[in-house]
């Protein structure tokens, strides 16, 4: 198996994760849920499978993808197939960095996974075919820059007092409403302004992106650590009492902590397991 990760060029570090490209993935499961994370990922099939989104609790399909989608941040976990001998390339925005690239609001793909051509027009068809043609990983990694160059609008980059609150949350997962307060005190817009551009920039809510910051976090932990004391993460994570602790995971992860513990990882990304 081929597993790339790659940095974008540096005038985009603080817009974009990472590239990814991986060949010859052969998972053991056939569908994995992926538990939100505050990004947006733009996924590019190389292999000519068909992919689908299940209904959560039946895992009927609902939805079926080729070629090139869309990911909009996500409120609630979500259940896609996984296939043996995969190819794909994945450009993954960090939380407020896909803004000036999408020729659509980001608002519009919240909770939303859409086929690319929907966004970007036939024309991504065409940068997919690149990176088909593309033999090296590091081929790929170039076309995805030079892409990225071709639709960034240095109009729409986001007001920095608005897209730094977005790394502050980010460094304090525990981002408690009187600091939230401050931070829209600090920005110099009224709350209603603020809410309205973080809305815009990162597709959901900052206090509703906070708690997708604090649950990301609490993932690491439950990975990083065998012996684990539920009310010690609740309490170390800001909840009021071990019962939120509990509803705020099932609400985002579909399981109670325990059961989630039956279900490892499939790999080093601590928002990916296997279902089926």
């Amino acid at each position: 198996m081929i597993f790339k990760q790659f940095s974008p060029e540096k005038h985009f570090e603080e817009f974009i994760e990472c590239f990814i490209y991986f060949k010859g993935y052969t998972p053991e499961h056939s569908i994995e849920k992926v538990i939100p994370d505050g990004s947006i990922n733009l996924i590019f099939e190389l292999d000519g499978f068909k992919r689908n989104v299940f209904d959560n609790d039946t895992l009927e399909p609902k939805l079926d993808f080729t070629k090139c989608w869309l990911s909009g941040v996500q409120k609630k976990y979500i259940s896609i197939s996984a296939h043996k001998d995969s190819e794909m390339f994945v450009i993954r925005f960090k939380p407020g960095g896909a803004y000036p690239f999408l020729p659509k609001p980001v608002s519009e793909v919240t909770d939303h996974i859409l086929p690319a051509e929907q966004i970007f027009g036939e024309d991504i068809f065409e940068f997919r075919n690149a990176l088909l043609n593309g033999d090296q990983p590091e081929e790929k990694e170039n076309l995805a820059n030079d892409w990225l160059s071709e639709q960034y609008d240095l109009a729409k980059k986001p007001k920095e007092k608005v897209f730094g609150s977005i790394q502050k949350i980010i460094s304090d997962p525990h981002f408690q409403e009187n600091n939230l307060a401050q931070l829209i005190e600090e920005s110099g817009y009224s709350q209603k302004q603020f809410i309205s551009l973080f809305k815009e920039y990162v597709g959901i809510a900052p206090k509703y992106f906070q708690r997708i910051v604090r649950f990301t976090e609490i993932l690491a932990k439950i990975h990083k650590n065998e012996k684990l004391s539920w009310t010690e993460i609740s309490y170390d994570c800001g909840f009021y009492d071990q019962a939120h602790f509990i509803k705020e995971f099932q609400h985002f992860c579909g399981v109670n902590p325990e059961e989630h513990l039956d279900n490892p990882l499939i790999d080093e990304r601590v928002n990916f397991f296997p279902v089926d």
